[in-house]
């Protein structure tokens, strides 16, 4: 369609971009229900002629999704009259949220998640790094602290051995695999020397971990520091003493559980969702392991836990299965070698499960409120003259 002689060709191309921005609402975010034009993730959107220009910042890494999100946009976009060509420019930006009031915030971190379980045995250390791998494929920044004192069992998952080192005798640099950040009382002790420490003694560790780690601090100080935009808390299982100092001196953002399908994980699991709710940390969903079993040589799929499990839970506490994740001896045996599942093979099926539960995870973090305290300005006070 050719603009009108009577229309200057500027005023066509603001005419064109006002419908494409009006048209734009009724399209909503897979992930997260809502527009990305009232949500202020739409930066741009200008119109050349027929070819319609837009940038969108997500508040979510889902750099796997931008070429179908691009169609999406295309094909709603192309359903306005005189326009032709569609190019979406997409990034990330997410923000931190919101944590419990009191709780001073981390340096360098933006949101911590706390991936937890009931019961042990359920999976969650390898659940909780991979999940946080696939943060990182999918383009955030994320560290990992295993705050199971007495077994932490991240530093082999993570291929990472021997002390951190410490700049200033103070302080600890997170040693870097495989793109993450991670600190874990594994890398400070020997590793068949076991953490033989009453509770004070084991929530007063985990709390120097937390905040003497220099988390979002390059190894080298000339280079700028960049915070993490997820710290995974991988936590030990249970509800005793770590959970609850976690809870109270740790900001954290939300959390998620991790169960099997079989009743007595699940009882467990929701006694674990149910720790969080008390101490008001929101809840983003469960993650349902070892869903199934598929028999390598005849392809025949066993439930091997019970089946659906995980979704039962969900409905019946108004929360979300974040999905569903197979028993695998290939997702065992790579977090045994310190490769995991999202390293070994990106690409695989077992990886894109992964991915597809942390783009879940991600942005139903994306929609609670945000942290607006750096924002505010400063409070003085003065005498009255």
């Amino acid at each position: 369609m050719q603009p009108s002689p009577d229309v200057p060709t500027n005023a066509r191309s603001a005419e064109l971009a006002t419908l494409a921005t009006t048209h734009l609402r009724s399209l909503l975010d897979p992930l997260t229900g809502r527009d990305w034009v009232t949500t202020r993730q739409l930066s741009r959107l200008v119109v050349d002629g027929a070819h319609a220009l837009i940038d969108i910042a997500l508040p979510y890494p889902a750099r796997s999704q931008w070429a179908h999100y691009t169609e999406l946009v295309r094909q709603h976009l192309m359903a306005v009259e005189g326009i032709h060509e569609v190019t979406v420019n997409w990034s990330t930006l997410i923000q931190a949220h919101a944590s419990p009031p009191g709780v001073p915030r981390l340096p360098g971190v933006k949101n911590l998640i706390a991936v937890a379980s009931g019961k042990g045995g359920v999976g969650k250390s390898t659940t909780a790094i991979n999940v946080a791998l696939a943060l990182h494929a999918e383009g955030a920044r994320v560290g990992m602290l295993d705050a199971d004192i007495y077994g932490p069992s991240q530093p082999l998952m993570m291929g990472l051995s021997g002390k951190p080192d410490s700049p200033d005798g103070k302080t600890i640099t997170p040693p870097v695999n495989h793109g993450l950040q991670m600190m874990s009382m594994g890398l400070l002790i020997a590793d068949d020397a076991p953490a033989i420490w009453r509770g004070p003694m084991a929530t007063q560790g985990l709390d120097q971990l937390l905040r003497l780690t220099r988390w979002g601090q390059p190894a080298n100080d000339d280079t700028p520091a960049v915070p993490l935009d997820y710290l995974i808390v991988d936590m030990p299982p249970g509800t005793g003493d770590i959970h609850l100092s976690i809870c109270q001196r740790a900001p954290l953002t939300a959390a998620t559980v991790v169960t099997t399908p079989q009743d007595i994980a699940l009882l467990d699991a929701i006694k674990g969702m149910r720790m969080f709710e008390k101490m008001n940390v929101p809840m983003l969903g469960v993650i349902e392991n070892m869903a199934v079993y598929h028999c390598p040589a005849c392809g025949h799929a066993s439930h091997i836990f019970g089946a659906h499990g995980g979704q039962r839970m969900a409905d019946q506490h108004q929360t979300t299965l974040l999905g569903s994740l197979p028993l695998a001896m290939e997702i065992r045996e790579d977090a045994d070698s310190g490769c995991p599942t999202l390293v070994r093979d990106p690409d695989g099926a077992h990886a894109q499960l992964y991915l597809e539960v942390a783009r879940r995870m991600a942005a139903r973090l994306s929609l609670l409120p945000k942290d607006y305290s750096s924002k505010l300005p400063p409070v003085t006070v003065a005498n009255a003259t």
